[in-house]
């Protein structure tokens, strides 16, 4: 089991140097777009991005999940077939629907209060959505046939050219908010570019109805939980202007961004979960290392959440070149923070408990699992909002994430059970809130280097906590010594008893 373990693990680094480096890329344009644009400047970029990010789960229907099924397994076709099908449908109606949204971008941009002489900002995102959908099939591809490296290298190119764009036409060319719309076309057709040598290998112009069918009929149902899984995470951005303004809306945004870390682990991982349970789910002991994939999990969440939680209000005040991480203007919304990084491990969870449904083809049950957190986010939001402001916003988001993993929990366990480790992940999240309850008690009494040391002995505190708690068992006590004095290199993994 390690051994699968460990190739779970370099995968998802691999994958990971690519999202790292380019989330870190992006998440410069956090400081520089907070130094550059007002707060409500920024609000529009956010409040736009939504509705794109909204849109892509409408262009996409649910294809990239049906790819990867039928590609994996081959049940209906060969591989040139499961491709070709999947992309020419996504190409067709995504050229339809920017075609639409190109010629009615007057009127869209009335209907979303942000001015007509703003439809060229419409227009632009149309065909943002456009490329980002055709490519979602040829980078699928990629991570089924175990290329992450021309995956990340794909992806890293098009970051950086979206970067460098960004400061060419904000600083340089003075453009305004239009000039990071275009910065995301060109990158988004680029990335489109990169991707036509696959498309080329995998591509056939033989169209059989059948496989259409049953592509529709397995990757439709993720339709719906995908747009109610993409309402969960950006309808907080219309309703939070709609109930404030646009300044609230952009000093959320700048905040919430500074989750990205949690959101690079859940996302790096994402990218090798669902190739790895897909080829290990007809093995034996599969579900005894998915159970042990979840503790690992925890483990790295809890870290990644404890040190973002001491430390980003530290990170933010550095400052380079004499301008601050985040602007001072920006700083009223650090307390949602920690919120929104117990949001990202609740979607990582989430997506660990998938295996059943794309094993079992339950895929059905997925619009009302995720539907439930939306009608949750939405109405949270609403209440939450007008008493609590932006962090009303933010415990929304956290606690339909919370109900959407405890959900599919619960509906999976029926009919593809796993002995998941609960215990040893409770002893992780209690040893957090435990170290977390310390650090927002010494807030009120503490101040300045005094401060950070303490922080400093919190984190040892942590660990401590794991050895106080035994969380690790034998095998795996002796496959780290193991790790440490050979080098992983040449490690010969510890098969725990039983295997």
């Amino acid at each position: 089991m390690f051994d699968k373990l460990k190739r779970l693990g370099a995968e998802t680094a691999i994958y990971g140097i690519s999202t790292v480096l380019g989330r870190f890329l992006n998440f410069l344009l956090i400081p520089f777009y907070t130094n550059v644009l007002s707060t409500g400047e920024y609000g529009v970029v956010a409040y736009l991005y939504a509705y794109i990010a909204f849109l892509m789960v409408v262009y996409g229907y649910g294809m990239e999940s049906a790819f990867f099924k039928f590609a994996s397994t081959l049940e209906l076709g060969d591989r040139k077939q499961t491709f070709s099908t999947p992309f020419a449908s996504v190409l067709f109606t995504s050229c339809i629907f920017s075609l639409l949204i190109d010629s009615s971008s007057g009127k869209i941009a009335e209907v979303l209060e942000i001015g007509s002489g703003n439809a060229i900002l419409v227009q632009l995102a149309a065909w943002i959505l456009f490329f980002d959908a055709i490519s979602v099939i040829p980078f699928a591809s990629l991570r089924l046939d175990r290329k992450p490296l021309r995956f990340a290298l794909i992806r890293l190119i098009s970051v950086i050219v979206n970067v460098a764009l960004n400061v060419a036409f904000l600083l340089y060319l003075h453009s305004g908010i239009i000039g990071i719309f275009v910065s995301g076309l060109i990158s988004s057709a680029l990335t489109f570019v990169l991707l036509l040598p696959t498309i080329f290998t995998n591509f056939s112009f033989q169209y059989l109805p059948g496989i259409h069918r049953e592509l529709l009929k397995f990757g439709l149902p993720y339709l719906p939980s995908g747009l109610s899984w993409m309402v969960i995470q950006v309808i907080d951005r219309p309703i939070l202007r709609a109930l404030t303004d646009d300044s609230t809306v952009g000093i959320y945004q700048a905040n919430y961004k500074l989750g990205i870390f949690m959101l690079l682990l859940v996302n790096m991982f994402d990218y090798a979960w669902r190739p790895f349970f897909l080829t290990h789910a007809y093995e034996e002991g599969a579900k005894r290392m998915f159970a042990r994939v979840l503790t690992y999990f925890s483990l790295a969440s809890a870290f990644v959440v404890l040190l973002l939680s001491l430390f980003i209000e530290d990170l933010v005040k550095v400052q380079l070149f004499g301008r601050y991480i985040i602007h001072p203007n920006y700083w009223g919304g650090l307390s949602i923070v920690p919120v929104i990084l117990l949001a990202h491990v609740f979607s990582g969870v989430y997506i660990i408990f998938t295996p059943g449904i794309y094993i079992e083809k339950k895929s059905y049950h997925l619009p009302y699992i995720v539907g439930i957190g939306a009608v949750i986010n939405i109405v949270l939001n609403y209440l939450l909002i007008p008493p609590l402001g932006m962090m009303g916003a933010a415990y929304a988001t956290l606690l339909s994430f919370l109900s959407m993993a405890v959900a599919l929990y619960l509906v999976v366990q029926r009919f593809y059970r796993v002995e998941y480790e609960l215990g040893r992940v409770a002893k992780i999240a209690l040893s957090l809130a435990v170290v977390m309850i310390l650090y927002f008690a010494g807030k009120y009494f503490l101040t300045g280097a005094l401060f950070v040391v303490v922080k400093l002995s919190l984190v040892m505190a942590f660990i401590s906590l794991m050895a106080v708690f035994r969380l690790f068992e034998r095998d795996e006590i002796e496959f780290f010594k193991t790790l440490l004095a050979r080098g992983s290199s040449t490690v010969e993994p510890v098969k725990p008893e039983g295997e």
